[in-house]
């Protein structure tokens, strides 16, 4: 998916909510688990009740590999699916991956050739030749960990290095990365007041913004610092959306958590125009 096709799809649904795929047979409704794949079924669920709202998708890669070979198939089956019948909606692998080129490019053809995402999430802590065969995919997207929202994130990427954060290092060093026009960044919701200094750097990127809900980040304040002139913001919410409810009425309550958070999206995208 292109840029420009992501842009159209979040003026068209008026939301740049994307929604995160985070599934733990623990905390699923409990009729599910009578089902032959629980976690392909649930998340069927969720996306034919939000696709509407959702301009993204984001499965935690980590939440599949722990079930082993049953739970890579699920993602299998859910990105199969979603590319299938919403080919619209943009999906991130949310993997964290970042290692030297010959093994980075075999995390991409997983990801990019074989599952057919359109993007995943990448660590930069490696450099360059790590994340560059990422962006040799074209209309395949990186998006660069750059200021996450754990409280961990202050061990290392805030620190001063010669002058300047860490974090703000990593975004001026991307910036020369062949392909650079394929890079996103992750930036935390609860990070937000460091949106300002992050859009001086990078005004023209999306932004992967996570945190917003359970974690909570406050979605008022992420666009106030980081919206851009083509909105420039995919803002994540997960376990305050698809576990709304644990039960019968799952989906639909899923589906109001989404409503929600999409229609404080359509009002902020009104008043900036």
């Amino acid at each position: 998916m292109t840029t420009q096709e992501l842009v159209a799809q979040i003026h068209k649904k008026k939301s740049f909510l994307c929604i995160g795929l985070d599934v733990d047979l623990n905390k699923i409704p409990k009729h599910i688990l009578e089902k032959e794949d629980p976690i392909f079924e649930f998340n069927k669920a969720i996306i034919d009740a939000t696709h509407h709202l959702a301009v993204a998708y984001k499965p935690n890669i980590a939440f599949y590999e722990a079930y082993g070979i049953k739970g890579w198939k699920s993602l299998e089956k859910t990105i199969t699916y979603l590319n299938e019948n919403y080919p619209e909606v943009f999906t991130i692998a949310d993997a964290k991956r970042g290692d030297i080129g010959n093994t980075s490019t075999m995390y991409a053809k997983a990801f990019f050739e074989d599952l057919e995402f359109d993007s995943i999430t990448i660590a930069p802590y490696m450099g360059k030749d790590s994340v560059e065969p990422f962006l040799a995919f074209e209309n395949k997207h990186t998006i660069l960990l750059a200021l996450t929202s754990n409280q961990g994130a202050f061990d290392f990427q805030t620190k001063d290095v010669e002058g300047k954060e860490l974090y703000k290092q990593v975004l001026e060093v991307s910036k020369s990365y062949e392909n650079s026009e394929n890079l996103m960044y992750v930036v935390g919701a609860t990070k937000a007041e460091y949106l300002s200094d992050i859009r001086k750097i990078i005004p023209e990127s999306f932004l992967l913004v996570p945190g917003v809900g359970a974690q909570g980040g406050n979605l008022q304040e992420v666009c106030r610092h980081g919206l851009n002139n083509q909105v420039g913001l995919l803002v994540n919410s997960s376990r305050g959306i698809i576990y709304a409810s644990d039960g019968m009425d799952y989906d639909k309550a899923a589906a109001n958590k989404a409503s929600e958070l999409q229609k404080q999206m359509q009002e902020i995208l009104n008043t900036t125009k």
